[in-house]
């Protein structure tokens, strides 16, 4: 009889800490999906971060490259208009367009306007993606702190649901008249 008591006491022994280290197990295991859950909202929040600095850096140096290249633009252009003024002969006239029409210089502030307007928009829309993943990331890691039994066990450690990254916007009810002064 001894001898069954150290058994039974011994198998329930081993059942209490076969019970104790699968919740261990488990509450671990529900903690280290919810770090790597919390590091990919960490991550997503940081790439919009690194996408919203693209852009302004984007837009302050490409805004200083078209002045700079309307600015020569505009000294050229003033250059050949001045050069071509001095006669005022019909036929030097003719000759004189003629000549800028073959000699006129390949300007492009056109085409660097409409790099700096793509160049935006890839921004815009970079970011516009990077914050749709952001919130995919928070959705995610809401969702799992949420779900019982893990809920249970990351509320005692401190895991609490975080806010998605909602857009304010102070603009204006009407759209800006008169840009240009006209």
């Amino acid at each position: 009889m001894n001898n069954s008591i150290i058994k039974l006491v011994a198998i329930i022994t081993a059942c209490v800490i076969a019970v104790t280290l699968l919740g261990v197990f488990s509450a671990q295991g529900a903690q280290n999906k919810a770090f790597s859950l919390e590091e990919s909202v960490n991550t997503a929040l940081s790439d919009i971060n690194v996408q919203e600095k693209r852009r302004v850096d984007l837009v302050y140096n490409l805004a200083d490259c078209v002045m700079q290249y309307d600015k020569h633009e505009a000294e050229t252009l003033k250059a050949i208009v001045d050069g071509r003024t001095g006669s005022s002969d019909v036929e030097n006239v003719t000759t004189a367009i003629t000549v800028v029409a073959e000699a006129y210089p390949d300007l492009k502030s056109n085409e660097n306007y409409k790099e700096l307007m793509n160049e935006l928009s890839i921004a815009e829309n970079l970011i516009a993606e990077h914050r749709s993943n952001y919130n995919q990331q928070v959705k995610d890691y809401n969702r799992y702190v949420r779900k019982f039994p893990t809920r249970m066990f990351l509320n005692i450690l401190g895991y609490e649901v975080v806010d998605f990254g909602y857009l304010k916007y102070d603009a204006p009810v009407d759209a800006p008249q008169n840009l240009f002064g006209e």
